[in-house]
Parts: C-alpha cells; sequence; structure tokens
C-alpha cells in the first residue's frame, strides 16, 4: 500500500505530465524550424519531435508524459524548459514539482525586482528589506537604514552576508554576535539548498570563506536550520539597545527573495511594560 509520501510523488510525476503534454501541443514545430509534415492529429509537437530536440529518446520522454516513475535529471528538465520556451514561473512549477533545481535557476532569477515592490518597502513604518537568494539587498526602507546605522549605503552591492561577517561595525551592532552569525550561516545553508552549485553562490561562500575564519568554520560544520526569527538585538551608537521581532515571507513575484520586516518587541525596554 502506497504511504502518504509515495501518494505525493505519484502526484506530482502526474502533474508534471500533464504540464508537459500541455505546454508541448502550445509549441508550433516552425518554431524549432521543424518542417510541419503531414496532418496532425493535436497541435504542436509531437513527442517524437520533442524528444529530439532534448536529445533524449521518444520512448524515454512518452514515459515522462505518463508520469511513469523513473529518474530524470536535472539536466534534462533543463533542456525541456528551454524546448518548450517555459515562462519563469512555468519553470519554477516544473523544477518544484520535479525535486530539484533548475540548472540556470539563477540567471532566470536574475532580474530586477517587479515594478512597485520597492515602493511597497518603502511604505512598511518598521524597518524592512528584501534579500535575493545569494542575500544581496534589493531593496530597504529608511527605517532599515538608521537601525543599521547607515548599512547598506556604504556598499555599492550590499550583502547582508558581506556586512556581518566581513564589516567589524556589526560585531559592535549585532548583540549577541557570534550566536548570531553561527545560526546565520546554517540558515544561508538551508536558504540555498540545491542551488549550492550556482556559479555565483560558489564565489560568494569562497570569499567569505576568505575572508572570515569564523564563517569558514561555520560552514564546514554543515549545519542547516529553518529562518525561524524571532528576537533580535542591537546595540546602536546613538539609540541604544534595540529589540525586534522578525518576521520572513516569501515574495510570491520572485520565488528567490524574502521580505524581512523587524517588528518592535513589546517586552524591549523602551515599551514602559
Amino acid at each position: 500500500m502506497a504511504t502518504g509520501d509515495g501518494k505525493d510523488h505519484t502526484a506530482r510525476r502526474k502533474a508534471l505530465g500533464e504540464f508537459l503534454r500541455s505546454a508541448r501541443a502550445r509549441i508550433s514545430p516552425a518554431d524549432h524550424g521543424l518542417p510541419a509534415g503531414g496532418r496532425r492529429r493535436t497541435p504542436g509537437l509531437r513527442r517524437e519531435e520533442l524528444a529530439q530536440l532534448c536529445g533524449i529518446s521518444a520512448t524515454w520522454y512518452t514515459w515522462i508524459e505518463q508520469g511513469r516513475d523513473i529518474s530524470v535529471s536535472p539536466e534534462v528538465w533543463r533542456r525541456l524548459a528551454d524546448a518548450l520556451a517555459l515562462a519563469r514561473a512555468e519553470r519554477h512549477y516544473v523544477f518544484d514539482l520535479a525535486e530539484c533545481a533548475d540548472p540556470q535557476g539563477a540567471r532566470h532569477d536574475a532580474v530586477a525586482l517587479p515594478e512597485g515592490l520597492a515602493g511597497c518597502v518603502d511604505s512598511i513604518h518598521c524597518p524592512a528589506y528584501i534579500l535575493d537568494r545569494r542575500w544581496n539587498l534589493l531593496a530597504r526602507n529608511d527605517a532599515l537604514l538608521r537601525v543599521f546605522d547607515g548599512w547598506p549605503d556604504r556598499s555599492a552591492q550590499p550583502n547582508l552576508l558581506h556586512y556581518i561577517f566581513l564589516d567589524p561595525a556589526a560585531r559592535e551592532l549585532v548583540v549577541d554576535w557570534e550566536r548570531r552569525a553561527s545560526r546565520v550561516v546554517a540558515e544561508f545553508r538551508a536558504d540555498v539548498g540545491a542551488h549550492a552549485e550556482d556559479p555565483d553562490i560558489q564565489a560568494l561562500v569562497a570569499d567569505l570563506r576568505m575572508g572570515s575564519p569564523l564563517f569558514a568554520h561555520w560552514w564546514t560544520r554543515h549545519t542547516v536550520v529553518d529562518r525561524e526569527g524571532g528576537l533580535r538585538e542591537f546595540r546602536h551608537p546613538r539609540d541604544g539597545i534595540l529589540r525586534f521581532r522578525q518576521f520572513t515571507f516569501r515574495l510570491a513575484t520572485r520565488q528567490d527573495c524574502k521580505l524581512v520586516m523587524l517588528l518592535e518587541d513589546p517586552d524591549g525596554p523602551d515599551s514602559g511594560g
């Protein structure tokens, strides 16, 4: 009898097959320079045509569409996504169902934030910012700039990991820096997950390992934890101890990004309680 996980896996494979069949029907042979051929029973590419474009056998591709439990590499999923001209959201859908990382995920995610999103961050009253998968800061509001005492405006390309491990100011600002920094490494490893082979991720990790022995030590421990949020304390040079509760949200329009908000802790020293 199939377990819950087995049923979920079967449902994913079936959904993948149905989606590929639908996407294949949208693609004209002419889109790939193929002759229209004789009369077609269904619109779009034939299975054997798509298989040929992706360098796999027609039988193998048929099994994929049928949702059979076969092993398909990320590279084959990439070829299928490219041949079917899938949009970014469609690529995310396919690789999510396939439970593997898009080998070209970084290229497809490396686009500007959707229009108006930075304005949304500006409209938030509490300190707020947006990070991408590499923890580059893509947007922030003035409240965040004040809490971090001028960072990230000190950097042309602000990156939160660079700040925490390579900027001496972070050790002074973040209360209990060493404990927080060790957890940050584990959160980042969980964040990048299947994208750890990304050239941009590897370059960032190499840079941090070279510049921070503590990052290098914690990175080799392979600890992984969720970004749970909770209490965050800062020793501000002018405002004294600041206490916040951190909340993190994934962005529907950019799955590789997250919105982080710091809400004033009601039990903080200035709350009057």
